[in-house]
């Protein structure tokens, strides 16, 4: 049984610009040897990526080939509807989602560049 994983969006951009690990994460949810999860605030924050004029000029692929890229690796993610929200208060807020479809779908690990955002959070524990 391959591990559920879910990939944060700076895996997606970095591997659009051709970066490390990234690589590596995508391939193997491509190999079958992960299964990735996406849900519905996931989904909208890779689609707004892929048109970022920022981030444009450090793209390798063409806003066509980053569509295709996207559609194809949606092809082997399994979806998650998250019914609730945990609300995590993790360092940067925008996190929370990537925590909550983590937590609904029983995702192993969470895939991402950024490990200070997740740790911490406000979750009950006393300073």
């Amino acid at each position: 049984m391959t591990p559920v994983v879910v990939l944060d969006t700076n895996i997606l951009v970095s591997a659009m610009m051709g970066t490390g690990p990234a690589h590596q994460a995508m391939a193997a949810c491509f190999k079958q040897q992960a299964t990735p999860l996406v849900g519905s605030a996931l989904l909208a924050e890779y689609e707004s990526l892929l048109h970022r004029p920022e981030l444009e000029p450090r793209y390798l692929l063409s806003p066509e080939k980053r569509e295709a890229l996207l559609d194809d690796f949606l092809a082997v993610c399994r979806w998650q509807p998250v019914y609730f929200t945990w609300r995590p208060n993790l360092r940067d807020e925008a996190d929370n989602h990537v925590l909550e479809l983590a937590l609904a779908g029983g995702a192993e690990f969470i895939v991402t560049e950024n490990i200070r955002d997740f740790q911490g959070g406000d979750r009950g524990a006393s300073p």
